[in-house]
């Protein structure tokens, strides 16, 4: 199954054990297919380098660099073609519609309210973390 992670889902699972960290096991495992794009994984790096990250982290041994290839290791990478303009309250957002439309996921997992609030988008159901592993978990 594939499926396009938001950033917000890709930094839980980098700090936390819990939904998001289960869903990154699965890509990992070969379980789901996952497909980034080039802006997510920036996005994704910028937070990861911001001062809040970095006070978070200090003195707790952590490579934040290592994580980022980790991601990009396990995730298809795309190029959308199409920009769209959907999530009018935050223009950040339609990059990861974007994304999920390139790669023609079947979900989009995102723990955003601009992005739930659709949830559904030419196809593309969106749901957060833990009603999706609830979800895949009845199959």
């Amino acid at each position: 199954m594939k499926i396009t992670l938001d950033t917000n889902v890709l930094i839980s699972a980098t700090f936390w054990y819990g939904p998001s960290f289960s869903i990154i096991e699965k890509v990992e495992n070969k379980e789901l297919e996952l497909f980034l794009s080039e802006d997510i994984i920036s996005e994704f790096s910028r937070v990861l380098e911001s001062d809040e990250i970095q006070q978070k982290i200090k003195g707790k041994n952590l490579e934040m660099k290592r994580t980022i290839e980790k991601i990009i290791s396990i995730s298809q990478i795309t190029k959308p073609k199409e920009k769209l303009d959907i999530i009018k309250e935050d223009q950040e957002d339609n990059k990861i519609i974007e994304c999920a439309l390139e790669g023609k996921v079947s979900y989009l997992i995102s723990q955003d309210n601009h992005l739930l609030k659709l949830k559904e988008f030419q196809g593309i159901r969106i749901i957060n973390p833990r009603d999706f592993l609830d979800l895949i978990n009845k199959k």
